[in-house]
């Protein structure tokens, strides 16, 4: 992965492997050894993590002792049907607001993939108040993926962003080195909304690490 993002030129890229409530996914001791990875790697700088699972519409987050955190640069949390009891569009928003708020979450990773019914007003609202960022997942609007909803549900998040001037970051969701970086189904949507280059925190380091508080690797 980080001789993929040093071809691509990259300076900083992002690894977060699925917490143990996904199926198949790593025991937690993968994010326990996490200090022995060194955070610069082919000139690139790593930020090592987790995406986070939010359970229920209480927000709860699975992996979340002290010791794993500890070891962790960088946390996404995200809804996946296969670990999420979810509720009511009304109680889903709930779930995810409290994990926007949590101070463990850097990142809400693919709120528009349609995992649950959300209402995007409010979660964008409490994205701005907790600088928390929002992700427009580009693997999720692939068509392969058959996520229906997608692609409308990330447009009703971009637009509402550009109205309150609230920050997106792109995610690849590249679960292969091939994939680093690539927004291909990402940045139409860009487009069709107008949405402003200046509120989108890829490739701007300083904005990013400021504005979310996560340590710049060495």
């Amino acid at each position: 992965m980080a001789q993929a993002a040093a071809n691509l030129g990259l300076l900083y890229l992002g690894i977060t492997e699925h917490a143990p409530s996904i199926p198949g996914t790593c025991n937690p001791i993968y994010f326990r050894n996490l200090h022995v990875v060194p955070r610069n790697i082919c000139g690139v700088g790593l930020l090592l993590g987790a995406e986070l699972n939010i359970l229920d519409t209480q927000g709860s987050l699975d992996l979340a002792d002290d010791f794993c955190l500890r070891h962790m640069d960088i946390r996404i949390a995200g809804i996946h049907y296969q670990c999420w009891q979810g509720g009511t569009p009304e109680e889903n928003t709930a779930g995810m607001i409290a994990a926007i708020r949590s101070p463990i979450t850097h990142i809400i990773s693919h709120p528009g993939d349609g995992a649950a019914e959300l209402l995007y007003e409010p979660i964008v609202l409490a994205a701005h108040e907790s600088h928390t960022l929002l992700e427009i997942n580009s693997s999720s609007l692939d068509p392969f993926r058959g996520k229906e909803s997608a692609r409308a549900n990330n447009l009703q998040i971009l637009r509402l962003c550009k109205s309150y001037g609230v920050p997106v970051i792109l995610g690849s969701d590249a679960h292969i080195s091939f994939h680093v970086a690539d927004y291909r189904y990402a940045l139409p949507l860009l487009e069709e909304t107008g949405f402003p280059e200046e509120l989108i925190m890829n490739d701007k380091p300083d904005f990013f690490f400021g504005y979310t508080g996560i340590q710049r690797p060495c």
